[in-house]
């Protein structure tokens, strides 16, 4: 089975086409600037990769430029559409509708667009996708894969918010999580190397890049996620203030005399590491800059692995310990400054790091357990389009 793993957003398009039998990757590609001027797309098979400009007035073109990639020229991979069984397509939000991955359908369509005031910048990007998809591929059978399914094993106490349980009830006000395929396949993964049944295991999964969350994982099933409602909760990450004091945003909105649309913009685009540090919002340059000795960049470097550290002590202790630990995601895979702090001083609990593995981890899958520590600590390299994959080949072929 050949299955193209789609991730739209409003102006952009991300794609690759893999191979289930092997789990190969036959291409992949990025469409960029949708419905601009300067649109392009970089297409990647056979070992050439290339970037050429490219007129998508809409996703629809940018489809057709995808298939005209794939079956010509040095990026050809596949001789027809035809020869794709399935398409996989990365939804955002499925609120406590889609638990699942799913066929989809006009019906599913219809209440993807129904979540959208759950994720207003996701939802209709995807609704976008499909919709584009399905004029240019036809009948091949499509499947979302939802960022909040696997979070969907929460109990309510994890999940509700204390506030009135109307807005619950009336308006699904309560933690949905993100990154769930993402949590997901690492979680699997770390049960493959560990060599033990995931029924079997704690795991804590931290999600870390320009977006961070973190899961407690027992026994397979998500018990708690730092992300909330949105995406915009939990950890401060690269431009996304985290946690706050609700009261906060009321302050903020009276005293700055803003509308709740700037005050939206502040919290998810000029806050965070960028906020803190006033220098970037990738990690790499704020600990550049701290190293350099300025104080903002490392009081933001200190502040976010300290957010870390104590969120994975508070899943330990929810779930009664802990068998592993993962990291994963653009700074959870690189970064071994933010891991080492992460780690530093949690002898107690049984997690303990060897220095010179945490500096160089070979493979997608590396350990870096220092001897006689009881918990294991994991680097994984992240594949969200495989886990997409395996997914849409799973619902097409029940």
């Amino acid at each position: 089975m050949k299955v193209l793993v789609i991730n739209c957003g409003s102006s952009s398009l991300k794609y690759q086409l893999i191979d289930m039998d092997g789990e190969k990757v036959l291409c992949k590609g990025l469409c960029e600037r949708i419905g601009m001027e300067s649109s392009m797309i970089t297409h990647e098979a056979n070992g050439h990769k290339a970037t050429t400009p490219a007129i998508f007035p809409t996703h629809t073109e940018a489809f057709a430029e995808v298939v005209k990639k794939m079956t010509t020229g040095e990026g050809k991979c596949i001789n027809d559409v035809s020869e794709i069984d399935a398409i996989g397509h990365r939804v955002v939000h499925g609120g406590e509708k889609f638990k699942e991955s799913c066929l989809i359908t006009d019906e599913v369509i219809e209440t993807i667009r129904e979540l959208s005031p759950l994720a207003p910048l996701h939802n209709p990007a995807g609704i976008l996708g499909i919709e584009a998809a399905r004029k240019v591929f036809g009948n091949i059978p499509m499947v979302a894969v939802f960022d909040t399914a696997f979070h969907s094993t929460m109990p309510p106490k994890a999940y509700m918010y204390a506030i009135p349980y109307e807005y619950y009830e009336k308006y699904g006000v309560r933690r949905y999580g993100f990154h769930g395929t993402s949590h997901k396949y690492v979680a699997h993964k770390a049960a493959e190397y560990l060599e033990e049944p995931i029924e079997r295991l704690k795991l804590i999964t931290c999600h870390l890049g320009n977006g961070s969350s973190i899961a407690a994982v027992d026994q397979g099933k998500v018990v708690d996620t730092s992300m909330g409602m949105t995406p915009l909760a939990g950890l401060m990450m690269g431009t996304r203030c985290g946690d706050l004091d609700p009261s906060v945003v009321n302050y903020l909105k009276y005293t700055l005399n803003i509308t709740g649309h700037e005050l939206d913009e502040i919290l998810n685009k000029k806050s965070g590491l960028l906020g803190i540090s006033g220098v970037s919002s990738d990690k790499r340059d704020v600990e550049e800059a701290a190293a350099a000795g300025n104080k903002r960049a490392q009081l933001a470097s200190d502040m976010l692995n300290y957010q870390i550290k104590k969120t994975v002590g508070a899943y330990i202790a929810a779930m009664g310990g802990v068998d592993a630990i993962v990291f994963t995601g653009g700074i959870g895979e690189h970064d071994a400054i933010a891991r080492a702090k992460v780690c530093h001083h949690m002898d107690w609990l049984g997690i303990r790091i060897d220095t010179e593995k945490n500096k160089h981890p070979v493979g997608d899958v590396c350990e870096i357990t220092a001897w006689g520590a009881k918990v294991r600590t994991l680097v994984i390299a992240t594949d969200e389009e495989l886990m997409i994959a395996r997914d849409t080949k799973e619902v097409v072929e029940k």
